[in-house]
């Protein structure tokens, strides 16, 4: 017998009004900072790889520890607030992916519990179909259409 309810606490009406208000007011917020760039220009732009962050980190370094060094071409005011702006994105990103891989996984949980409550359904569903219990026939020629011919056999694939 399958494992079923690994996916056992649910999300309450008030955690799901919650839950997108929160979201609502981080995109408010996100949306007056950020530039919708262009797939052409996230190409030209792209990421700074980690060498270059540390490339970024050493400047940043020396400029405060040793400023008599720093070029009188940056605008150091405008790259501070770079600087921090871009430390600020990149630990909020890390905490953004760790949100999305918790949702996954309660995502991914709740899934296997209906397919396997599904498929138990369906078990049912053939069972009643051979005994010529009414509607069991069209609900089993319904759901038979989402399993591949796996040779003959009537065991639906696992997920």
């Amino acid at each position: 017998m399958p494992l079923n309810n690994l996916g056992n606490k649910h999300i309450t009406a008030t955690q799901v009004a919650d839950f997108d208000t929160a979201l609502d007011t981080l995109f408010g917020i996100v949306q007056g900072l950020t530039t919708n760039l262009t797939d052409e220009e996230r190409t030209r732009y792209g990421s700074v790889n980690e060498r270059n962050k540390l490339f970024i980190n050493g400047v940043q370094d020396y400029a405060k520890t040793q400023p008599t060094l720093k070029s009188p071409d940056v605008d150091w005011v405008e790259f501070d607030k770079d600087y921090e702006d871009r430390k600020f994105a990149d630990t909020r990103a890390d905490r953004v992916e760790n949100l999305l891989r918790m949702l996954t996984d309660f995502k991914i949980v709740h899934d296997y519990d209906n397919y396997q409550n599904s498929l138990t359904d369906y078990d049912y569903t053939k069972y009643k179909a051979a005994t010529n219990a009414t509607g069991y026939t069209e609900k089993q020629t319904y759901l038979k259409q989402f399993f591949p011919n796996t040779g003959g056999t009537n065991t639906p694939p696992t997920p």
